[in-house]
């Protein structure tokens, strides 16, 4: 029978009381739980969002003559696109199964700042990758989203298209036919995913052409920090202009916040009362995926179905697919299902005892990341919002003040996405890196003249490993410097044959000169713009903490290197380890998405990616799942 689900926290909902904390969080929140989960009906009703032995168990007894025409693997951000708009067509009957639960119940997910106390909570997948031979050993902390809109509802909650060159070197590196993957082609799924709000603040005010009854909502951040903005003037003043363009280089960012200062996610974009109440769609929490199921055609093999359990324990149930299974898992656990299922490389199934179904040796490589490293400098006073993090009493008081601001008001600090601004450069640049033109310039990775490789950012609050450790008390600022487009590459793999175990994930950080030289160059051009004003004056130049990095310029190109290996994190970005090429270029899906050799299972997620974007990748995995709910809208037949 079915089981109440059993949190592993010791604190509700994810909020954490550590390093980082919003103290009333909890019980603010809660005043708004009801009306916030109101347009979720009860279980059992049309529409619902169900719990997995609500949907699958009747009076005790598994029911596996479930049958559906789509089964969707994952209900991260592109699983809940998909279900939203294949089931727009009424004759598909759509099934979304995730892992973790309805991020609605999730109340911190709904104020942007409050993601960073998710993070190594119950909704995120706690992921570390295997020790780094580049950086010392480090076993480096990856946060992955546990709930309907995955990493949408647990990130920065910055809207970033990237460049168009990106996507344009997809459609080289791809299979020919796929000439729909360059930007002239593909932006049109960009822009119909986004419903813009312009503010007077912003130099843009030109909207997005979104469709009104389902999309994320993009705009400009309600809290936008004195800091970021003497920040963003330093910038210019070193010669990164400010462009027109709402995803161009030095511009205040665009972030998934709605006009009422809550974050916005492809649960909360797409899943929405309306697509909830369609009799054709079926969403279910709480399913973990054990495997894919497969007929007995040695030939060519056929995605039939899906087995799944409630999280980890209880009986396993299994659904079937009449037309199509669609694997959305993300970069990480996408490989892994895959594998899991008998599809990947011979020998990595051989060496866990699994059946083959297909060998597909391209399955779990070609991982690539963003890492970067974030800077720590002392803030003068009122210029930081660090101190909402500390535990002293003041700061209580401080902290309950922002929770009502952003509960009564829709304003405020609560309403930060945290990074408030951004530049995007390149580090071949000779005018920028002017001082540098001695140095050896670093091969340009780039996906054409246009396109960076580093992105600078500052935070107006400060953490350390993604807030497991602290920072010094007081204010201080957070700069971080990106590397867009490394050329390290690095591999996910099994662990066993155990589901509930995670894979092997070697990012291979650093295995590449070219990497470790690109990110100098962005923390050099990151330590002038620290002595640049007006931004120089908000900064307290002579504090010597040893844990902040006042005098860093001091240092040589090898001691900073050193400080990057040490230093270095994820910015959440992995992408490619189920890319889009050829079969005898490492490839996993054509450019339909389809498998190769097993034609009605496709991949729909970051995991397709031939190659990397320069920017957040957030943006092309919704319009990723938009292109793709055209393609299986357009080849399945009515029946």
């Amino acid at each position: 029978m079915a089981q109440t689900p059993t949190s592993s926290s010791d604190s509700p909902d994810g909020l954490k009381p550590l390093n980082i904390r919003f103290y009333g969080v909890d019980y603010i929140f809660r005043l708004s739980k009801k009306s916030i989960t109101s347009r979720y009906r009860k279980p059992g009703q049309v529409g619902t969002i169900v719990e997995t032995d609500e949907v699958l168990e009747r009076d005790g007894q598994a029911d596996t003559a479930n049958e559906y025409d789509v089964v969707i693997i994952g209900g991260g951000t592109a699983g809940c696109v998909l279900a939203s708009r294949l089931s727009e067509r009424a004759d598909i009957r759509v099934l979304l199964l995730e892992v973790g639960k309805s991020s609605t119940e999730v109340l911190a997910s709904r104020a942007p700042a409050g993601y960073m106390t998710l993070m190594r909570g119950p909704c995120d997948h706690k992921l570390e990758t295997a020790p780094q031979v580049n950086c010392f050993d480090r076993k480096i902390y990856w946060p992955r989203g546990k709930f309907l809109g995955g990493c949408s509802g647990m990130n920065a909650a910055i809207c970033h298209h990237g460049s168009p060159s990106d996507y344009d070197e997809w459609a080289v590196n791809t299979d020919p036919g796929a000439e729909d993957w360059k930007y002239e082609n593909f932006k049109k799924y960009v822009l119909q995913s986004e419903i813009f709000t312009p503010h007077s603040s912003a130099p843009v005010t030109k909207a997005s052409e979104g469709k009104e009854h389902a999309g994320v909502q993009i705009g400009y951040s309600g809290h936008y920090s004195n800091a970021a903005a003497k920040w963003h003037a330093a910038c210019e003043a070193l010669g990164i202009p400010m462009k027109e363009n709402i995803n161009a280089s030095g511009d205040k960012l665009v972030t998934y916040i709605d006009p009422k200062g809550r974050r916005s996610t492809t649960e909360s974009g797409y899943l929405t009362r309306e697509v909830l109440l369609r009799p054709n769609l079926t969403v279910v929490v709480g399913a973990k995926v054990t495997k894919i199921v497969f007929d007995d055609d040695k030939n060519q093999p056929r995605a039939v179905g899906v087995d799944f359990r409630k999280e980890s324990s209880g009986p396993v149930y299994r659904v079937c697919a009449r037309k199509e299974v669609i694997l959305s898992a993300g970069a990480i656990h996408t490989p892994q299902i895959l594998m899991l299922s008998g599809v990947g490389p011979a020998e990595q199934l051989a060496l866990h005892g699994i059946t083959l179904i297909h060998h597909l040796p391209g399955v779990g490589s070609s991982l690539r990341d963003h890492p970067w490293v974030v800077l720590r400098f002392r803030a003068k006073k009122n210029e930081s919002l660090s101190s909402y993090l500390e535990p002293e009493l003041k700061h209580d008081l401080k902290r309950v003040f922002g929770i009502l601001q952003w509960f009564l008001r829709h304003n405020g600090p609560l309403t930060t996405n945290v990074p408030e601004a951004a530049a995007f450069v390149r580090a071949t640049d000779p005018v920028l890196f002017a001082a540098l033109r001695d140095s050896i310039m670093p091969e340009d990775s780039t996906s054409g003249p246009d396109s960076p490789d580093l992105e600078l950012i500052i935070s107006p609050g400060c953490v350390k490993n993604l807030g497991g450790e602290k920072i010094p008390t007081g204010g201080v600022f957070g700069l971080g410097v990106a590397l867009l487009r490394p050329t390290s590459v690095g591999t996910i793999k099994l662990r066993s044959s155990n589901p509930t175990d995670p894979p092997i994930i070697d990012p291979n950080y650093f295995n590449t000169q070219h990497d470790l030289d690109v990110l100098v160059r962005g923390l050099r051009i990151m330590l002038e713009i620290v002595k640049t004003e007006p931004f120089a004056s908000v900064i307290v130049h002579t504090d010597t903490h040893p844990d902040l990095d006042h005098g860093l310029d001091k240092l040589s190109d090898d001691e900073l290197k050193d400080i990057i290996r040490r230093r270095v994190e994820t910015v959440f970005h992995p992408v490619g380890t189920a890319k889009m090429a050829p079969l005898n270029a490492g490839g996993v899906v054509d450019p339909y998405l389809r498998v190769h050799g097993i034609p009605n299972l496709r991949i729909v997620d970051a995991s397709i990616m031939p190659t990397i974007i320069s920017g957040h990748t957030v943006t092309p995995v919704i319009a990723i799942a938009e292109k793709a709910a055209d393609m299986i809208r357009g080849c399945i037949v009515k029946t």
